[in-house]
């Protein structure tokens, strides 16, 4: 299991601060992505965390993890709800919203703009983003910000933090199960 890249790059949702996370990993087929994916779930199932495979390239697979109650509860915000139904989505129902996003991820060579929605980041910033990738950015963290800036950079410094923290507590023998804050 691909502990390390997990910590790595998905620290805040591990920690419950952030909804989900996209990381990848070498494989040799998509068997071997969905097996990893599986012992993710093992691990972290408990813990309310999820992995799904979203798309392999070459011997890199693209695993998402997430908190599926917090998915459900962003998509039903009202901005992200809009910005899902004008997109053709469902967001009254996060599994299919997710169903669909696998299928936008799997087969275009583009990532949709409304990843971010899934991602947890601000319905604002997904808008603004859909609207115009490069006007109108106020600052660039872990996704780009079109509105709030000091609110967005606290977030990114929560995040830094986390992930450096999850790192030292992982290095310092704390398993990934351990890790991961169970809600």
């Amino acid at each position: 299991m691909p502990e390390r890249y997990i910590i790595e790059y998905c620290a805040p949702t591990l920690a419950a601060i952030k909804t989900g996370n996209l990381f990848s990993i070498t494989v040799c087929s998509w068997e071997e992505a969905c097996r990893e994916a599986r012992e993710i779930n093992l691990v972290l199932g408990r813990r309310g965390l999820r992995a799904v495979p979203v798309r392999r390239r070459g011997n890199r697979a693209l695993i998402y993890l997430y908190r599926p109650a917090f998915l459900k509860r962003d998509l039903l915000d009202p901005d992200a709800a809009e910005i899902l139904r004008k997109r053709g989505y469902c967001p009254e129902n996060a599994k299919t919203c997710l169903i669909q996003l696998l299928r936008h991820l799997s087969r275009d060579d583009e990532f949709p703009h409304e990843v971010g929605l899934f991602l947890g980041y601000p319905p604002a910033d997904v808008r603004g983003f859909i609207q115009s990738p490069s006007q109108g950015v106020q600052c660039v963290g872990f996704w780009k910000v079109y509105e709030n800036r000091d609110r967005a950079e606290e977030t990114f410094k929560r995040y830094r933090r986390c992930m450096e923290c999850y790192r030292h507590a992982y290095e310092g023998g704390k398993s990934l199960e351990q890790l991961a804050v169970q809600l």
